[in-house]
């Protein structure tokens, strides 16, 4: 082989992570209720398409960001942990609360919803990152599963 083709073989892609968080420290707002995530949904949407969506924590529980990260259908929306610790990971969270909306208007967890929570709990501890609720939103209300006790430990 020529020094050309052995360069050729050794050729790789590079990752590059770069995070800035353009809200000062004093300024970012600190979460002790449900009702900023259900303030940031698309009032067209919510009884139209599931959303997934997190709302990333910083050791104060003052919010870091909220990120989209899956929108489905009528009544399902693929939501990949790979995504969702990618984001957390990305902008150093060290809680995390998951939301996801039902377009029925039910507020009953499905056993879908509850076994990825209990996936993403589990997840979150390798990875030193609590999720702290899971929020089922409505359009006339929401319900926290941390509140209703069927958050895993």
């Amino acid at each position: 082989m020529t020094q050309l083709h052995l360069q050729d073989l050794f050729k790789v892609n590079e990752v590059e992570i770069i995070y800035r968080n353009r809200i000062p420290y004093q300024d970012r707002i600190q979460i002790t209720q449900s009702e900023v995530l259900r303030s940031n949904w698309d009032e067209n949407r919510l009884e139209l398409v599931e959303q997934f969506k997190i709302l990333m924590l910083d050791q104060k529980n003052n919010c870091l960001a909220i990120s989209d990260i899956a929108t489905g259908g009528m009544a399902a929306c693929l939501a990949d942990p790979k995504m969702i610790f990618a984001t957390a990971l990305k902008t150093r969270a060290i809680g995390i609360i998951l939301a996801h909306n039902h377009p029925s208007g039910n507020l009953q967890a499905s056993g879908g919803d509850l076994t990825l929570t209990r996936k993403l709990v589990e997840g979150g501890k390798l990875l030193n990152i609590n999720v702290l609720d899971h929020l089922i939103i409505t359009a006339h209300n929401c319900t926290s599963l941390a509140d209703a006790g069927l958050m895993p430990r």
